[in-house]
């Protein structure tokens, strides 16, 4: 049965689909089967990994109103171990389709239940709100990995996050745990960074991740070319950073 790991945030702008594609590509090439599921409208994991959205006949969204199984969205990726469960626009109806519908909390948890068992890992890619989307994620997965930007602000936010993790795991989902704090764009050169860092750590501790994402050029160019990271330079700062996350999570206990 595979490990989901929830991306969430409801900031935008703060690494979630960065660290959704990249993290899902260095678990892969570590010989774990792995599924990335974008569950943003706005499908920038799904582009980020090379999938022409044009040429989809189903998406996510199709699986959660049931017009579609699991296994009919799968499509594969540049890098044989890691399959995609891709987005497009119309998941955007999801939310107002089902908004009075029963059950509409637990949509993707039903819909992965299908598939859990083909892979080691699944990634969740959430949108950038606390929205039914968010919701079913978060309802769906084991852990909650919590992107954060380092810069001004940066905590603000986190304390409507946790307290959403809260009524998802005395609602609907018991289980679910925070995986861990991932801090971002982090530049050690400015006094900012330094702060931010220093902050998260003293609130959250032992739940801040060893591993810290530079800001890092290459990173920001790659979802353009269609790749990972990891297949658009593998030497790079970016690159290591998310191999040496992915090395934290599968050596975590579970």
């Amino acid at each position: 049965m595979a490990n989901i790991i929830c991306i969430a945030n409801q900031k935008g702008g703060v690494g979630k689909t960065t660290t959704a594609v990249n993290l899902s590509a260095a678990i892969a090439v570590s010989e774990k089967r792995t599924l990335l599921v974008d569950c943003d409208p706005q499908a920038n994991a799904t582009t980020g990994i090379g999938i022409d959205k044009t040429n989809l006949d189903r998406t996510l969204y199709h699986g959660l109103i049931g017009a579609a199984s699991a296994q009919n969205l799968i499509t594969d990726s540049p890098i044989e171990t890691l399959k995609v469960m891709p987005s497009r626009v119309e998941l955007i109806g999801f939310e107002v389709e089902m908004m009075d519908a029963p059950g509409r909390e637990v949509a993707l948890k039903r819909l992965l239940a299908q598939v859990e068992d083909d892979f080691d890992y699944i990634i969740l890619d959430c949108p950038p709100s606390l929205s039914l989307l968010t919701v079913n994620a978060m309802v769906a997965a084991d852990f909650v990995l919590i992107p954060l930007q380092c810069e001004f602000y940066a905590l603000e936010g986190l304390s409507q996050l946790n307290r959403t993790i809260q009524r998802i795991k005395n609602g609907f989902n018991p289980n679910l745990e925070l995986a861990g704090i991932l801090l971002t764009m982090f530049d050690k050169r400015t006094n900012l960074s330094l702060q931010v860092a220093e902050d998260a750590e003293r609130v959250f501790r032992d739940l801040v991740f060893k591993t810290v994402v530079p800001r890092n050029i290459r990173l920001g160019e790659a979802p353009s070319f269609g790749k990972p990271i990891l297949l658009y330079d593998a030497a790079s700062a970016g690159a290591r950073s998310y191999f040496s996350l992915a090395k934290e999570i599968m050596q975590a206990p579970v």
